[in-house]
């Protein structure tokens, strides 16, 4: 019971989760904003929550990933370290933050990181982003890669679609994994492609990969906390399961509050103060 314990208060970094990996245990990581779900996420043991640029869909609303700023992401990721004790804390790098150059993604990186208090940062892409991969590992920087569906080229993909369905697609995927792992990345998101696919780069892999919709096969798995917990009726992609309803269960108990507000039933006098 003891050990037990201690195990699960232990902070998680890097190498723990390539340790995870070598003894065969699956990491598990959810995307948060705030604090308040991140103290209940790191509370329940997860080891990883992602501030992930889908808070401009999830929290602000817009269509897509993109308006996403590095100032949002920091704040953002400051108030999830505010939350988080235990778990590896890795923030999202926007769009436009290290596509420029090399030079570009370090400093973005080295901000975030500085002024959020992440623990890693995590970009999308493959062959494009080696180099600004290896100057951020190489000056201290914990970089989480991303492969298959990037959303943040959503519009050069033609939409939210299944990656590497075809030989010479699948081909590649598996070649810009190899190549992010010899650049130094810890970890690897593999999106929305083949069960199969995502099963042969987890083996060939010895950084743990994280799958969302890319089947059973991978090393660890990640949703959206208000995904999991159903908090938006209208999305239903075929990789989610939600744990919960809580649309349902929110919009009730905000109806019940505006009638008893409306009734004169709330407050009541034990709700005051004499």
């Amino acid at each position: 019971m003891y050990s037990s314990t201690k195990k699960r208060k232990k902070k998680i970094t890097t190498h723990c989760l390539r340790a995870m990996k070598e003894r065969g245990e699956r990491v598990v990581m959810l995307t948060a904003y705030d604090a308040t779900f991140a103290r209940l996420i790191d509370r329940a043991g997860v080891e990883v929550i992602l501030v992930g640029d889908s808070l401009g869909m999830v929290f602000q609303g817009h269509r897509s990933t993109l308006p996403v700023t590095v100032e949002h992401i920091i704040y953002h990721t400051a108030a999830v370290k505010r939350g988080a004790k235990r778990a590896l804390v890795v923030a999202d790098m926007p769009f436009g933050s290290y596509q420029v150059s090399p030079d570009d993604a370090l400093r973005n990186a080295a901000r975030i990181m500085k002024e959020s208090g992440a623990e890693a940062v995590k970009l999308e892409g493959g062959a494009r982003v080696l180099e600004a991969v290896r100057r951020m590992t190489e000056s201290g920087i914990p970089v989480m890669g991303h492969v298959g569906l990037t959303p943040q080229s959503v519009h050069q993909l033609g939409g939210h679609k299944i990656q590497g369905r075809e030989e010479r697609a699948g081909r590649q995927i598996r070649e810009d994994a190899l190549a992010l792992q010899e650049a130094g990345c810890f970890s690897l998101v593999l999106e929305a492609i083949p069960q199969a696919l995502a099963g042969t780069i987890t083996s060939d892999l010895a950084i743990p990969t994280i799958g969302i919709g890319a089947g059973p096969d991978c090393d660890g798995q990640v949703l959206v906390i208000y995904d999991l917990l159903g908090m938006d009726e209208r999305f239903e992609p075929q990789f989610l399961k939600k744990y919960e309803d809580l649309a349902g269960t929110i919009s009730g108990a905000v109806q019940n509050y505006a009638e008893e507000v409306r009734d004169g039933a709330f407050p009541a006098r034990e709700n005051g103060f004499e």
